[in-house]
């Protein structure tokens, strides 16, 4: 149970670029992907403000595995082949049942869903598709990870809102932890600007009609956006003796429950996850550099999130940067985490902290260190990603320098 975790490998793709190097480089630029939605498979939606992947790359995924792939599955693919391709990991006979996996996503396979429904109910068709089924199941991304490259060891689905991320990787480190496996592939992927997803969300009345602002004063809600990240995880032993770069250690994970509302935040809920991931990974408040904020652009998440940090951090809470990725990503629900974690493990090996984009006024009751706009040059060794969900899920992550 002490094994420590490493990070040997990072992938990513969302509406900032096709790789982790991509997504952070716009990061450090402060570049915002958020802009109108053009698809057609929005039909009458107004809420056209997203984060969308405009192209994906060629993927050559075999024509027997692509036709029961729903769009986050291939998304986790691409991911997970950047991560495995940095860390110089092949599964082969005689370590495949020691490799697993596991991703997080927060509402699955919507598009096959929604074009089953769409041709039964409009166009008359008698039967759904022949993979439906297997394209829409929470899990299918992590077994078509697990397919892609071989892997046999533990391998599952997580599923807890725009928590799930966190949750897998949470779940991933338990597994080396426990000597289930040496290696793991985790994080999330999600695809959600499909019709009754974004449909869904504008009735909820949390959508910007414009942009992302986290923790400014005129901000006017999310917006949602697609994409995946992927980590891979190992023993600190592991690692060492097949001479991998290591780029960061995955030190702590800190996970709670609200107990108090389906959609409704508290303060105590949060605070008690970053508690948590502080006491899991033996750090105390003063050693933390940069927080990867939740950050959703909303009014109350926002509030809540920086009264949360207050109580968990003290005074130092006025002394480390914090920052919202989603002011340039998006909320990419399942995958948000995931790709913050990129964030994360970049500012500790470059010495950057990424941005919050579109900040324009000043809030009161969110008076942070919030990084406004224009990336900053520190020495950071230690980072926290904070991830909370509807249901009152919450997992935080800590990350400290190799």
């Amino acid at each position: 149970m002490n094994k420590r975790v490493v990070i040997t490998g990072i992938g990513g793709i969302c509406g900032l670029g096709s790789c982790a190097a991509d997504i952070w480089g716009a990061m450090c630029e402060g570049r915002s992907a958020i802009g109108v939605l053009t698809s057609l498979s929005l039909h009458d939606i107004t809420a056209r403000t997203g984060c969308a992947i405009r192209n994906l790359p060629q993927h050559e995924i075999k024509r027997k595995q692509i036709l029961s792939m729903d769009r986050f599955s291939v998304l986790a693919v691409l991911a997970a082949r950047e991560a495995v391709q940095q860390a110089g990991l092949t599964a082969t006979d005689r370590n495949r049942y020691r490799l697993g996996a596991t991703v997080g996503v927060g509402v699955c396979g919507w598009e096959a869903i929604e074009q089953d429904y769409r041709a039964m109910l409009l166009h008359g068709r008698k039967r759904t598709g022949a993979f439906t089924a297997p394209k829409v199941m929470p899990g299918a991304a992590a077994g078509h990870v697990s397919m892609d490259l071989g892997l046999r060891g533990p391998v599952y689905g997580v599923t807890s809102a725009c928590s799930s991320s966190n949750h897998a990787i949470a779940s991933a480190v338990d597994q080396i932890r426990w000597g289930r496996a040496d290696v793991m592939v985790a994080g999330g992927a999600d695809a959600p600007l499909v019709w009754g997803v974004v449909k869904s969300w504008e009735a909820m009345r949390v959508l910007s009609p414009d942009t992302c602002r986290p923790f400014s004063a005129n901000r006017l809600g999310a917006v949602l956006g697609e994409g995946a990240g992927m980590v891979i995880l190992e023993s600190y032993d592991h690692a060492r003796a097949r001479g991998a770069e290591i780029l960061a250690e995955l030190a702590g994970a800190g996970l709670s429950a609200d107990a108090f509302d389906i959609a409704a935040q508290t303060i105590e809920g949060p605070e008690a996850a970053i508690r948590a991931c502080l006491a899991d990974a033996g750090l105390v408040p003063e050693e933390v550099d940069y927080l990867n904020a939740h950050g959703t652009g909303t009014k109350s998440n926002d509030q809540i999130e920086t009264a949360a940090i207050k109580r968990a951090f003290g005074d130092h809470a006025y002394r480390m940067s914090v920052s919202s990725t989603k002011s340039m990503h998006a909320h990419c629900l399942g995958a948000s985490g995931a790709l913050e974690l990129i964030a994360c493990v970049m500012a500790i090996r470059h010495g950057i902290v990424p941005p919050t984009a579109n900040y324009e006024e000043p809030d009161p009751d969110c008076d942070l260190d919030v990084t406004p706009n224009v990336a900053r040059e520190r020495k950071v060794k230690v980072t926290l990603s904070n991830s909370f969900a509807f249901a009152g899920t919450n997992a935080v992550l800590a990350i400290k320098a190799a």
